[in-house]
């Protein structure tokens, strides 16, 4: 592509992600003059739905956050379908609280580690960019470790308290919004023994066995483990695995649907790409085809993408999902995996200092 096409698509986007080098500009362009279309006309929705003020849970509410909540109104719309802003409102000055409190050395020095690999990629978080918005993560995360003890910090924590940040632009509304996500939406996905974690990696396996048993019998033929290949799926929320928008769209719908909405996404890409899948032959080889999966037009492309979650897996409730919770659950106990299966570092007030796969 030339030079002078290729200053048509800005380098930088809305949210400060410098594009890569690869980045198809042209597959881009073709797509976003469709989607400006498709923005506009729900951007006109959502201003009359939100004249009244509130933002009430509701079928048409639903079947809006699933079509995408406009940049504009997203904060709001999260803050409200959350809980957040009932949790803010009905306790007033204690994220401020919270940071004016002792001090943690041990907290503070596992934050500051991991600030600057925090979106090298995104001008506003570098320290050269006046404000830099590493100083409001480490605010929100600091805060988050002193509010959830039995948490702490945990790596994962910094991807997903940084796109709240580039949302809300407001450092208390997004610790709010950090604690649904950790403390409601996703419960023990980053406590030391990261039990909710590794048993919605189970469930996944279970649904894929039952919805794809093609993929599933290569899962267990091959001996790979899903917690091999999704996840960085589960616990960045699909942060830095799908493009920003697309993962935006995800996340409307996380914060009003709950939890389902992870196994949806992870459904739909395997099923997408099952046949491509189903050509691996050796773990490395599959590891790298669910790399490539997270790729491409079909991610990039959101509005049709978020369709395709709700009517690909097919049914998909919470009731079958806490079901198999449970089920999955118990198994880990019994087999001793929640100690077994990860090198937990953890100081002793459960702050998170490093996290690896056992070898």
């Amino acid at each position: 592509m030339e030079p002078a096409e290729r200053s048509r698509v800005p380098r930088i986007d809305p949210y400060g992600f410098e594009r890569p080098e690869d980045f198809d500009d042209a597959a881009y362009e073709k797509f976003f003059s469709s989607y400006l279309v498709t923005l506009t006309r729900r951007a006109i929705k959502w201003s009359r739905l939100l004249q009244g003020g509130s933002v009430p849970r509701s079928r048409t509410v639903k079947r809006y956050v699933r079509k995408g909540v406009p940049l504009e109104h997203r904060a709001r719309v999260w803050m409200a379908l959350s809980g957040a802003q009932a949790q803010m409102d009905q306790n007033p000055g204690y994220y401020h609280r919270l940071l004016q409190g002792d001090r943690n050395p041990r907290l503070e020095d596992a934050i500051r580690t991991d600030l600057n690999r925090t979106f090298p990629d995104n001008v506003k978080f570098r320290k050269t960019t006046e404000p830099c918005l590493q100083k409001t993560l480490y605010n929100v995360l600091l805060a988050y470790g002193h509010h959830n003890q039995g948490v702490g910090y945990c790596q994962g924590m910094n991807f997903i308290a940084g796109y709240l940040i580039l949302i809300t632009n407001n450092e208390e509304e997004s610790f709010w919004l950090l604690d649904a996500l950790v403390g409601r939406i996703l419960p023990d996905y980053y406590s030391p023994a990261m039990l909710g974690l590794k048993t919605d990696q189970e469930v996944l396996g279970e649904l894929v066995r039952a919805k794809l048993p093609a993929v599933g019998a290569l899962m267990e033929r091959l001996g790979v483990l899903w917690t091999l290949v999704v996840s960085r799926w589960f616990i960045c929320l699909f942060v830095d695995v799908l493009p920003v928008e697309t993962v935006l769209r995800i996340w409307d719908c996380l914060f009003n649907e709950g939890s389902k909405i992870i196994f949806r996404v992870a459904l739909t890409l395997i099923k997408q790409h099952q046949e491509f899948i189903l050509e691996a032959t050796s773990i490395p080889d599959i590891c790298d085809k669910f790399k490539q999966i997270t790729k491409g037009s079909f991610v990039m492309e959101c509005h049709t993408f978020m369709q395709k979650i709700f009517s690909e897996p097919g049914s998909l409730s919470m009731a079958t999902v806490a079901k198999l919770r449970e089920s999955c659950r118990a198994r880990l106990l019994a087999q001793g995996v929640v100690t077994r299966s990860w090198k937990h570092i953890i100081r002793s007030n459960h702050q998170f200092k490093k996290l690896e796969l056992e070898k």
